[in-house]
């Protein structure tokens, strides 16, 4: 059989499973990360999109930028963690979402809305009182400082809020009276770097300087100080270097492996040696990997395992002689199927049982007596954002008669389940005999874009 058949003898099989691949070429990807939805582990470009999903854990992208998509089928990934509260205060709503990762449409929603409360009430500023007197100069000659302060109590704040502006205000205050100031040295500076890292050798050596100030204090003007004795700058030499490194080169790539798989996209390694040449002096080993991988195609599709279906619905109670047991303590039986589905010939079959059976008692349209369930909690907002609201409720819960269970001759009452839609009523509430349900606004959601 030639690889062309083989790529595209096994298609109609693979779009069973997955039906929305194609044959455009792609970047495929050996795994996707589960946490951030990313593709990782790189194989190769030029690769067609139904090769690469060979093996239903790969993914790929499109382009380089583009968005990484799971070869799997889709399905919901966790809910996120829910978002800060919309205000800092009274009520408003945080939001959390999910991401659908695979190939088609996950149903249900993406983004769930709830109320929340941070601080039941808001910041409240409060007032300065009067400025206090300017105290004393803080200098004899020349120039000092004097200050003043306010208090925060006019009125004091409430519920975290606080006073806008300064507690206290500096200024400069002159006695007219000079200072004169003498100069002195400033600590020399740290040496600075060596004018180069190594020697050559036949070159010059590399010298490093060092600075100070007259800073400590600077000299007055006006009265004049005296200026700094001495140099501001010194130099050394640097005698004690090694000699300039010389970095090394990489050689050619060997073949160092087989391919990684045996069905589906897997990868080649090579390797290299840095030798062309060698560092020496301390120069710098070869920049890069002395590995690397390159895809190899077996063009062999990977064995995908079955996975059970949901349980089908339970079919109506009934008792093996066909007698009429609805309304009645007489026990029926009832039984249901699943089914193994999405393997492939070389995949494994499903774990478990394909059916399952219990008692049951038929109370289809019986009349029974109702109570009233307690408030269930309150739902999520009904939008994400402008105008929403939240519902709960309460239902009228039917009491079930003491009927005993039978199972293969031997009574267990737990063991009974009730088949069938009773008719049941409650004392009315508002009116209401089945249902009943509160609503209220959720407040602070955001504007809608």
């Amino acid at each position: 059989m030639s690889l062309r058949c083989v790529v595209y003898c096994i298609l109609p099989t693979l779009s069973v499973f997955f039906p929305s691949l194609g044959s455009d070429d792609v970047l495929c990807y050996e795994a996707v990360n589960e946490n951030t939805g990313e593709c990782e582990d790189f194989l190769g470009d030029g690769v067609l999109e139904v090769d690469c999903c060979l093996n239903f854990k790969y993914g790929f992208k499109r382009e380089a930028r583009g968005q990484c998509q799971s070869c799997r089928p889709a399905e919901w990934k966790e809910w996120g963690s829910w978002s800060p509260c919309s205000v800092s205060c009274t009520e408003g709503v945080q939001e959390r979402r999910r991401t659908c990762r695979g190939q088609g449409d996950c149903p249900g929603t993406s983004v769930e809305v709830q109320a929340c409360v941070l601080n039941e009430c808001c910041p409240v500023n409060g007032g300065w009182s009067t400025w206090s007197l300017w105290s004393q100069c803080s200098a004899t000659c020349k120039a000092g400082q004097k200050q003043r302060t306010r208090q925060c109590n006019n009125p004091r704040p409430s519920c975290g809020g606080r006073c806008i502006g300064p507690e206290k205000e500096v200024d400069i205050c002159y006695t007219n009276i000079p200072c004169p100031i003498h100069g002195q040295w400033g600590n020399w500076n740290p040496w600075q770097g060596c004018s180069s890292s190594c020697k050559n050798e036949l070159g010059p050596l590399p010298i490093q300087k060092r600075f100070r100030l007259c800073n400590n204090p600077p000299p007055s003007h006006s009265p004049p100080g005296n200026q700094c004795d001495g140099k501001a700058r010194d130099s050394q030499v640097c005698d004690n270097l090694p000699f300039c490194p010389v970095g090394g080169e990489w050689g050619a790539w060997t073949r160092d492996s087989e391919c990684s798989v045996t069905c589906g996209i897997g990868r080649v390694k090579e390797k290299r040696t840095c030798d062309n040449p060698p560092p020496r002096y301390g120069g710098r080993y070869c920049e890069g990997s002395n590995t690397r991988n390159t895809i190899c195609n077996t063009k062999v599709a990977c064995p995908v395992d079955g996975q059970w279906s949901e349980w089908g619905d339970w079919p109506t109670c009934v008792r093996l002689a066909k007698e009429n047991i609805t309304c009645k303590s007489k026990a029926g039986t009832q039984s249901r199927k699943r089914t193994c589905i999405g393997t492939s010939p070389d995949g494994k079959w499903c774990e478990g049982d394909y059916r399952e059976s219990r008692s049951c008692y038929d109370i289809e349209n019986c009349p029974l007596k109702g109570v009233w369930s307690e408030w269930t909690s309150w739902g999520l907002c009904s939008s994400p954002c402008g105008w929403a609201e939240r519902t709960r409720h309460r239902e009228c819960l039917p009491v079930y008669p003491d009927y005993p269970s039978i199972v293969n001759g031997v009574l267990k009452q737990a063991e009974a389940f009730f088949s069938g839609t009773p008719i049941v009523s409650c004392n009315p509430i508002n009116g209401e005999t089945k249902r009943v349900e509160e609503r209220v606004e959720c407040k602070n959601l955001p504007p809608c874009v």
